[in-house]
């Protein structure tokens, strides 16, 4: 027998709710990104972090290797990924992996009880499984995307009222997945091998800029640089040398895409003597040139107008 269906389908809002954006808690978005399970195997974000805001990526299809923070882990389609301020985080992609993602960066979030820029406690971790609300929070990124990428009226007002709307679905997320998701610091893992590689790994964090070699981080931290490497790529799933590459190009990624300093500024700002060394790393990491990667990564020539203005010296000539 069927089952019956009401004429009518309204609903009512029949519970009480608190806010939790007031008073000087009023997040921007800052930037949606969308980013084609194709385009992800061939140039993929490498190693970065942001001091000054949250991101949030919704993977949709595929699956992948990441490193975040001092953990590897497989991400796939359905899971949601959060990074506070702070977070270094790597996608790990070959060419087969086809991952399919969308992101969003939300700054000048302060949340209750949390540092400046942290969604949630940095201790429930990074990789959450959106479930049954996979579908909700897909659409609200898209909508977002879409209104943004073709500049529809007020589109940029809109949008962070989705984002309020979303954030609220994201914390929705986290309580269903508290005590499944992955553990997010080193500071559970008491053994000397897990203690050694996390401070390698805060070491190149903190000098990423500076000349590194393998010899300057074991005299810097008193041990062998042979025993130093098999800790750390145990740990990470690369040598020390190797992370630091990551690092520096992952920083040039960020910056190309969020500034207008020029791709010499840059190429010395992470690290790089010359910009013909730092364009060759970059091109066999990222499988392309700054310059092309700059041109590419911005829906459109207008939208470099979202991009933080910073003070440079000089026109990008490149």
């Amino acid at each position: 027998m069927a089952q019956h269906q009401p004429l009518n389908a309204q609903c009512f809002v029949k519970r009480e709710f608190h806010p939790i954006f007031v008073d000087d808690n009023n997040p921007q978005l800052l930037y949606v990104c969308k980013v084609r399970p194709d385009i992800s195997s061939r140039h993929p974000r490498i190693m970065h972090s942001h001091d000054d805001l949250v991101e949030l990526v919704l993977i949709y299809s595929g699956a992948s290797d990441y490193l975040i923070h001092d953990k590897k882990c497989t991400v796939k389609a359905g899971d949601l990924l959060i990074y506070n301020s702070g977070v270094v985080h790597d996608e790990m992609a070959g060419p087969d992996s086809l991952l399919g993602f969308i992101t969003i960066a939300v700054g000048g979030l302060r949340m209750p009880g949390l540092r400046e820029n942290a969604l949630i406690p940095d201790e429930l971790g990074y990789l959450f499984q959106t479930g049954h609300n996979f579908e909700d929070i897909r659409q609200l990124l898209e909508l977002m995307f879409r209104n943004l990428s073709e500049e529809e009226p007020d589109a940029e007002a809109f949008c962070n009222s989705l984002m309020h709307a979303l954030l609220r679905k994201v914390l929705t997320v986290v309580r269903e997945n508290t005590g499944t998701a992955e553990e997010g610091t080193a500071s559970s893992e008491i053994d000397e091998p897990n203690i050694l590689g996390h401070r390698v790994k805060q070491f190149i964090d903190q000098n990423y800029t500076q000349p590194i070699t393998l010899q300057t981080i074991a005299e810097a931290l008193h041990t062998s640089p042979y025993y130093m490497s098999h800790v750390f790529k145990e740990m990470s799933g690369y040598s020390p040398i190797q992370y630091l590459l990551r690092r520096r190009i992952g920083e040039a990624q960020t910056l190309l895409i969020t500034t207008d300093y020029s791709i010499t500024e840059i190429a010395g700002m992470v690290g790089y003597d010359t910009q013909s060394y730092f364009n060759m790393q970059f091109t066999k990491h990222v499988g392309m040139p700054p310059k092309k990667f700059r041109q590419n990564y911005i829906v459109a020539e207008k939208e470099k107008n979202t991009r933080t203005r910073k003070p440079r010296s000089k026109k990008d000539s490149e």
